[in-house]
């Protein structure tokens, strides 16, 4: 049968499911393009880069974009449009996932603009699609020519305490009653990237889980190849070092290299970027007077930063000092406070060397969770942690716009962090949500911002599992020689090999993320890497335990208390009220909030406790059964000939027998009430049909008190 499509398909089991690359039929006009299906999610890569370089720009212009699609899963999205908009935190943070790994694989002098787009196409709701869509971008990309120097694949990893069974690719069913979520990516050389989140996992657990996982992509990566074997096209030509750039680097040098390492010795940042600023300056000045015909600028730039890395990287193998003067293992001067903002519900101002988080807690009620619109439908999330890195941090001016994926990303470590050591709601009823503000920095902001967050939620009363806190890694590694560097400064994370962070508390990790620089590192340096962050994280615990170590016993006094009761459910629509009239009217008066779940779990918010206990009291009151022998007080809502109905316990109804309203005979009801009257009734029983009656004879209508009965 005739075809217009040349399609080419790969397959193999993986996980226990059905991992498909096909290429050729859909999205042809791309450089590349790849349909990759894993179990029933399905997500489609395709990659484009422009046809010459930008001689303008000194850095490698790479966009990735995932994008997910609600009919994906058969959903149309919310809000007035009824489109999808603009990508949302997960598709931010996995666009990063992407982006990280693959970024280093590409040719050094590749400078073409490039774009990877991904978009789901279809999902399970089993199987997550990061994975699928990191896999998806490394096949498109190496069939494409785009000169991706290496596959690159990943794999997501599951532990059970328990068992201490690894699992490859759980199903997102499967992820709650797991220790540990793992995304490990890499090539067949060794890791690349690592994103988690643990539950105080030992630092031979989380390398286990890198290995196993890095283990089971190889064969994806096998797979990879196979299909560049059949649809791959040819690389394309890059542009060979000229003779005028081996002559520039050389004048570069000879211009530069002694003023780079006085500047560099230059402990103060602020005094070092100005010294480096005028460096620079001379020099690009120089090599424009000696080359004016020929200058590229932006591979001066270029140059010119390759020279500045070389003098880091070659004074710290040599030396093992770093820019301000620490030994490797060294970590800065640490300065902690607490409560130091008193009108929020709590705060902490942590200060590492030239890095400052001022970091503030809020506590809300149910009712402020966070409603997140996804493929899997509407969701809600009670904790919620932000990350904002104004221009003044690092002396700069810039105009304030959006938060950047690299905020987003930042808040999202922090948030992994701290996410295991949390109570359930059925502790700690509140919504969470924690504000990050970077003051200052100079490396490592987003531990410093674990390490705020830690301390300003015991501030406010939050019941942390225990403190934590956080500590980035940086690498330098030169052919057989490598330094491991801890607690790492800006230009260390900018010039250098690696950035890799820990968090977590005295009894393991709680999130762990890695991104490499260089085409991978070995399990001997990921171990030694591990082993030192222990010791600074234990170093820097240590001086957060000086300042506050558990949760304070009270909440302040400008937060919200929540009172939790249970109700029956059949009481809800009675709490509820016609069109919400009971409930409104109740939140109205005594100022509080309130939420009810299906269950019938209420939880009643107010800042002013005698108000709160009045909401609570009402609500009891609503749901309450009337006790027999019990005296309430109640109005009179309808007069007849046999008697009165009294409502009570405020939306109760029972009958008065005209034989009940007083000891002597009674011809007329309304001889004795009226309607709008208040009454006091004594509750005499209650039928089989739940109806009540009630009697006023031998009450005390004055006081509300029992008669002597003879």
């Amino acid at each position: 049968m005739y075809t217009m499509f040349k399609t080419v398909k790969k397959t193999i089991q993986w996980g226990g499911k059905t991992l498909t690359l096909e290429t050729g039929k859909i999205a042809r006009q791309a450089h590349g393009s790849v349909r990759v299906t894993y179990g029933g999610t399905e997500v489609l890569c395709a990659v484009t880069a422009a046809q010459m370089p930008n001689p303008d720009i000194d850095f490698f212009p790479l966009t990735v974009q995932y994008q997910e699609r609600y009919y994906s899963s058969g959903r149309i999205p919310g809000g007035y449009f009824r489109r999808e908009a603009r990508p949302n935190e997960k598709e931010t943070l996995i666009s990063r996932l992407i982006d990280r790994p693959i970024r280093p694989l590409f040719h050094p002098r590749f400078k073409n603009e490039t774009q990877v787009i991904i978009t789901v196409v279809g999902h399970d709701l089993e199987n997550e699609a990061d994975v699928p869509a990191l896999i998806g971008a490394s096949a498109a990309l190496r069939i494409s020519g785009i000169p991706l120097l290496q596959s690159i694949a990943a794999a997501r990893v599951g532990y059970n305490k328990k068992s201490g069974e690894y699992i490859l690719n759980p199903l997102l069913s499967q992820m709650d009653s797991l220790d540990l979520d793992l995304v490990v990516a890499g090539t067949k050389d060794g890791v690349l990237m690592v994103e988690s989140e643990a539950k105080e996992l030992s630092e031979e657990v989380m390398l286990g889980a890198v290995t196993f996982g890095a283990h089971a992509y190889g064969e994806v990566i096998d797979l990879i190849e196979d299909l560049v074997k059949v649809a791959g096209k040819p690389l394309w030509d890059l542009e060979e070092i000229t003779p005028w750039e081996h002559e520039a680097q050389a004048q570069i040098a000879t211009l530069a290299r002694n003023e780079l390492q006085r500047a560099y010795s230059i402990q103060n940042k602020q005094n070092r970027v100005v010294s480096l600023e005028k460096i620079k300056q001379k020099t690009l000045d120089a090599i424009k007077e000696k080359y004016a015909e020929t200058i590229c600028c932006a591979k001066v730039k270029e140059l010119f930063k390759a020279l500045e890395a070389d003098v880091v990287r070659t004074n710290l193998i040599e030396t093992s000092r770093r820019i301000d003067g620490r030994k490797p293992d060294h970590i800065r001067p640490i300065e902690s406070e607490v409560g130091l903002l008193k009108r929020t519900h709590g705060s902490a101002l942590f200060t590492r060397g030239d890095t400052q988080a001022l970091v503030v807690a809020t506590l809300g009620t149910p009712t402020d969770e966070q409603m997140i619109d996804g493929l899997g439908g509407l969701a809600k999330e009670s904790f919620m942690l932000h990350y904002n890195f104004p221009p003044y941090c690092v002396g700069e001016v810039r105009r304030l716009g959006a938060i950047g994926r690299r905020e987003i990303g930042h808040g999202k470590l922090a948030w992994r962090a701290i996410h295991p050591l949390l109570e359930t709601k059925d502790v700690f009823p509140y919504t969470i949500r924690v504000v990050s503000e970077i003051t200052d920095s100079n490396g490592s902001s987003s531990m410093a911002t674990v390490c705020g967050a830690s301390m300003a939620l015991m501030d406010a009363g939050v019941p942390l599992k225990r403190p934590c806190a956080g500590i980035a890694m940086g690498l330098i590694k030169e052919g057989d020689s490598c330094v491991i560097l801890s607690d790492i400064m800006g230009d260390e994370d900018h010039l250098g090999d690696m950035d890799f962070k820990v968090a977590g508390t005295n009894q393991g990790i709680t999130s762990l993320q890695m991104d490499i620089k260089i085409t991978s590192i070995d399990k001997t340096i990921m171990r030694q890497a591990l082993q030192q962050a222990k010791v600074g994280r234990e170093h820097i615990l240590e001086n957060m335990d000086r300042v506050i170590n558990k949760a304070r016993n009270t909440l302040s006094e400008f937060a919200p208390k929540i009172e939790t009761l249970t109700i029956d459910k059949d009481k809800i629509r009675d709490v509820i009220g016609q069109g919400g009239k009971v409930i409104r009217e109740i939140t109205e008066t005594t100022d509080t909030k309130i939420d009810i779940e299906d269950d019938g779990t209420v939880r009643v918010a107010g800042v002013d406790p005698v108000m709160l206990k009045r909401a609570v009291d009402r609500i009891k009151d609503i749901v309450s059964e009337p006790e027999v022998g019990l005296i309430y007080k109640g109005i009179v809502a309808k007069c007849l000939e046999f008697g009165a109905f009294v409502t009570f316990m405020h939306n109760r109804d029972g009958l008065v027998h005209i034989s009940e309203l007083q000891a002597k005979r009674t011809a007329k009801t309304t001889d004795v009430i009226n309607e709008g009257d208040e009454v006091f009734v004594e509750c005499l029983g209650i039928d089989n049909r739940g109806k009540v009656k009630l009697s006023m004879r031998n009450i005390d209508q004055k006081t509300g008190k029992l008669l002597n009965k003879k």
